[in-house]
């Protein structure tokens, strides 16, 4: 599996719900005289900008994203979260050096956050810059503030796969799931490295764990298919298929399903 980007669109989605009661214009100010007419508080729109653009760009709105992340920025070019969520506007469009120029910025305004440092992280791995990326992923995981390192561990391990070293890729995702055992990415991604290795028991325990915990993607009925198939058990390698086709039936996952199943 690639890097989780519901990763990150979690981490935009939160960012842009937290505190949404600021005022989206400037506050009058009450005073015995006369009232005096208010200064714009360029920080506090920033900040709304900032709120709105990570929301769009959780939606995949992206060109609205844009242009609410560069208002804040020409507002308050202080804002951390703003100059990381345009990165991942230009990272989703391919854009790879904006991307990489505005991380940076984020990372110096404030290399401290977590959030930001592990989506950083993915967006390195994504660049094949996995030494770099597992770093980030590490300062993340090191901050005692982080309330989900979970994510970043699984972020870590999934980048450690990518590079080859599946050693370390599984110590990562067993070390996110020793946090917290329902964190289902981690499931689903030590679920594919059981599977690599032919572990087809342990896979199928994973995957088992899985469905208690998250949702239905085409990726692990595809997994949960070729799992059971392996195990010889046709009874639930036929019911992981009616899942996948009647669910997901677009699916690219569909379409190797029924190369599958038409195969010699």
């Amino acid at each position: 599996m690639q890097l989780p980007g519901p990763t990150l669109n979690r981490f935009l989605a939160r960012l842009a719900l937290a505190g949404l009661t600021l005022a989206l214009g400037a506050c009058v100010t009450e005073t015995s005289g006369p009232r005096q007419p208010s200064k714009p508080d360029y920080r506090a729109a920033a900040r709304t900008n900032t709120q709105l653009g990570l929301a769009y760009a959780s939606q995949g709105r992206l060109d609205v994203a844009e242009a609410k992340l560069k208002k804040a920025i020409e507002q308050d070019d202080g804002i951390a979260q703003a100059h990381a969520g345009l990165g991942y506007v230009y990272w989703q469009r391919g854009e790879t050096d904006g991307a990489q120029s505005e991380y940076r910025r984020a990372i110096s305004l404030d290399g401290d956050d977590p959030e930001i440092r592990n989506n950083y992280g993915v967006f390195l791995c994504d660049q094949k810059k996995y030494d770099e990326g597992d770093r980030n992923f590490m300062l993340a995981v090191k901050n005692r503030d982080y309330s989900t390192p979970a994510k970043a561990w699984t972020n870590a391990g999934t980048c450690a796969r990518q590079a080859g070293d599946l050693e370390r890729s599984e110590s990562n995702f067993r070390r996110a799931l020793q946090l917290d055992p329902d964190y289902f990415p981690a499931l689903s991604e030590m679920a594919v490295s059981e599977y690599q290795q032919q572990n087809y028991l342990s896979a199928r325990a994973f995957l088992e764990r899985y469905q208690k915990a998250g949702p239905q993607t085409p990726q692990v009925l595809l997994l949960g298919f070729k799992t059971e198939t392996a195990l010889g058990n046709d009874d639930a390698a036929h019911q992981y298929s009616l899942k996948l086709i009647r669910s997901f039936p677009e699916s690219e996952e569909a379409a190797q399903l029924l190369k599958l199943r038409s195969a010699p």
